[in-house]
């Protein structure tokens, strides 16, 4: 029997929407193109997410909010700023669950940069030379060498950049993925502009922020008074 949406139970629509957050008929559309298989509805939605996301990103978000979140035991305390379109969606639910999460997340994760752009050239170097060190000292060729550090660096990357972590609350996902799934919900840009994260007993914060231009789809800094 073929799968329409008269198949699919309000059961399986309600377990889909707890798993993801998305509206309802998306949820109805993607288990019946997945043919009620819930795993790859799950991720017919995300790629979704992750479309919409990328058809948005352009979009200035001039908008948003500051979260905190205060570690049990008040050890460790993080600020994030993200971005979004318009006041209306800053103040929705979903968005203050996902500055919430991503404020956890980086109090959990402790991330040094926003994105991979963000890596400064001296700390890009310095990782790459490590790399390609240890793989020289281990008998390789420096050609092959090098293309051993692209993984390593991808791995490098995905260890310190906040947008390419694995979500703590779902390791299936990225912090970019988690996002992308709220733009697609909510139909407007979102980014992360800048966190700080402090920890008792540490002499310096971890402070990072966006260094893209405003004319790339972020938010302009204000002026220096």
């Amino acid at each position: 029997m073929s799968t329409t949406m008269a198949n699919i139970s309000a059961a399986q629509v309600k377990d889909l929407r707890d798993k993801t957050g998305a509206p309802m008929m998306d949820c109805k559309h993607a288990l019946t193109e997945a043919k009620g298989d819930l795993e790859a509805a799950i991720v017919l939605l995300r790629k979704k997410g992750v479309s919409v996301a990328a058809k948005k990103a352009t979009r200035v978000t001039s908008e948003g909010s500051v979260a905190q979140y205060i570690h049990a035991g008040g050890k460790i305390g993080v600020l994030v700023e993200i971005n979004c379109e318009s006041d209306f969606v800053a103040r929705t639910d979903d968005f203050k669950e996902l500055t919430h999460d991503i404020a956890m997340h980086i109090a959990a994760s402790d991330p040094k940069f926003v994105r991979k752009e963000d890596v400064t050239a001296e700390d890009f170097a310095r990782e790459k030379d490590i790399y390609i060190s240890q793989a020289i000292a281990s008998g390789k060729p420096a050609n092959i060498a090098e293309k051993m550090v692209a993984g390593k660096m991808e791995k490098f990357y995905e260890e310190v950049c906040l947008l390419e972590q694995p979500f703590i609350k779902d390791q299936t996902i990225s912090i970019s993925q988690l996002i992308a799934a709220k733009v697609g919900k909510l139909g407007e840009n979102i980014a992360v502009r800048r966190f700080a994260r402090f920890k008792v007993g540490e002499a310096t914060a971890t402070i990072a922020f966006v260094t893209s231009k405003p004319d790339e789809g972020e938010a302009a800094e204000p002026a220096a008074k």
